[in-house]
C-alpha cells in the first residue's frame, strides 16, 4: 500500500466514524407514527345555475371499508352517477348509472357572412 492510499483509507475511516447514528432532531423527538384504522366521512355539493355546473361527491371510510358515490351533470343533459365501495383487498368496485335522455340541440351559428364596412362617398355637385 502506497502512502496516498494510506492516507485515503485514514481520512475515510475517520469520516465514516463521526457520522451520526440517526438523523439529528434538532431539539424535537421524532413523532410516533399512529396505526389507528381510518375512519372519516365527508360530501359536498355544487349546483350553479347560470354556468349549468352541478357535480357533488360523498363519502364514507370505516377502516378497510370504504363506500361513496359521486355526480356530475354531462354536457348532453344526462346525470352520471357512479356508486363504489372497496372493502379490504377487494378493489374498487363501481356501478355507473345515467339518468335522463342525451340531448344534441342543432347549434346555432354564432356568426353570419361578413358585412362590407366601407360604403363609398357620394358625390355632393355644387
Amino acid at each position: 500500500m502506497n502512502y496516498t492510499t494510506g492516507i485515503a483509507l485514514a481520512v475515510l475511516g475517520v469520516v465514516t466514524m463521526a457520522r451520526p447514528d440517526s438523523p439529528p432532531t434538532y431539539g424535537y423527538s421524532a413523532p410516533t407514527p399512529s396505526y389507528a384504522p381510518a375512519k372519516y366521512d365527508f360530501n359536498y355539493a355544487v349546483n350553479d345555475q347560470p354556468s349549468g355546473n352541478d357535480f357533488g361527491h360523498e363519502e364514507a371510510r370505516d377502516g378497510d371499508h370504504t363506500q361513496g358515490s359521486y355526480y356530475v351533470l354531462l354536457p348532453d343533459g344526462r346525470l352520471q352517477r357512479v356508486t363504489y365501495n372497496v372493502n379490504g383487498d377487494s378493489g374498487y368496485v363501481a356501478d355507473v348509472t345515467y339518468e335522463g335522455e342525451a340531448q344534441y340541440p342543432t347549434p346555432k351559428a354564432s356568426y353570419g357572412p361578413p358585412q362590407p364596412s366601407y360604403k363609398p362617398p357620394t358625390p355632393s355637385y355644387t
